[in-house]
């Protein structure tokens, strides 16, 4: 199975009702803001409390964790697996390369909800949120990302 394969209503109407803080991030967050980009994959950032509940409710999607939530809460991250990788953070902070840390907490209380379809939503970190999560690698793609999304963050001005 590809992450294309996915049948993403139902991927998501699952996570929403895991209630599992979960933070879509990454391209497909990006995509779900509308903006051009291409990624076949779904990176996530999880409180660490709700790795069983996410762990749990993907279960019933035949997406298997790659290590035990003990494991995953020391490592700071984990992989769910089906024939394609579903990256989770369970980190409660990061730090960009530019020295901004960004607490999931706080990620949380200004999270924005994208809906997909009646009933069914995904949280995505705010605008400025989603920045500094591009900027945790500040890779190549990283900063054509964070420019794309600086510029959405300009055009939402008033």
């Amino acid at each position: 199975m590809h992450a294309t394969d996915i049948d993403e209503i139902e991927f998501y109407r699952v996570l929403q009702e895991s209630h599992a803080r979960v933070l879509l991030i990454g391209r497909m967050a990006m995509i779900l803001r509308g903006l051009p980009v291409a990624t076949n994959d779904y990176d996530f950032w999880l409180h660490a409390d709700d790795v069983e509940k996410l762990n749990a409710a993907l279960a019933s999607l035949e997406h298997y964790p790659n290590c035990s939530p003990s494991d995953a809460r020391q490592r700071g991250r984990y992989v769910l697996e089906n024939g394609e990788h579903l990256d989770v953070m369970i980190a409660r902070a990061a730090t960009t390369q530019l020295g901004e840390t960004l607490r999931f907490e706080d990620a949380w209380l200004r999270r924005e909800q994208i809906e997909l379809a009646p009933g069914v939503a995904i949280a995505i970190p705010s605008l400025e949120d989603h920045i500094r999560t591009k900027q945790w690698g500040l890779r190549a793609k990283d900063i054509g990302d964070i420019q794309l999304l600086q510029t959405l963050a300009t055009e939402r001005k008033p």
